[in-house]
């Protein structure tokens, strides 16, 4: 009774191995070119001009109470700064920590308002924040696009 249960420990432990490499046969010959890195292009004042300008008036803003209207009429001073920091952004892999804070609303979808399962979260974030995001996302589709 013992063997038998020692040779169907042996013979799991044997096919789980040769399925492993197997599947890790299989990844290497499956992508045997190696995937190009993301160009990490500087960006300049003039793109977050751009992004800055692109926002909706009636976005709401997140808990730093920053309007779009107010970046938008000062987005010549600003832009140097959020340039330097997503630049920084961009070239170590980080996110500032204080740009991760978000607001959470709940928003009802349809039927009775009475009803908690009704409502759906909405996470508002801060307009530097987001400004952050449509860099790194300019970056990605370019990247996935070439």
């Amino acid at each position: 009774m013992i063997n038998k249960n020692i040779n169907a420990n042996y013979h799991f432990t044997k096919t789980a191995v040769s399925n492993q490499n197997m599947l890790s046969y299989s990844l290497i010959y499956a992508f045997q070119n190696s995937f190009p890195c993301i160009k990490r292009n500087c960006t300049t004042t003039k793109e977050i001009e751009n992004i800055v300008m692109s926002f909706k008036l009636s976005n709401p803003f997140g808990y730093d109470e920053f309007a779009a209207k107010i970046l938008k009429l000062y987005s010549f001073f600003i832009s140097s700064p959020l340039n330097y920091t997503c630049n920084r952004s961009l070239f170590t892999g980080l996110f500032p920590s204080r740009l991760k804070y978000t607001n959470i609303r709940p928003l009802c979808k349809n039927g009775n308002k009475n009803y908690v399962s009704n409502y759906s979260p909405i996470s508002i974030l801060t307009t530097f924040s987001k400004i952050c995001e449509n860099v790194k996302l300019s970056r990605l589709l370019k990247h996935l696009t070439s």
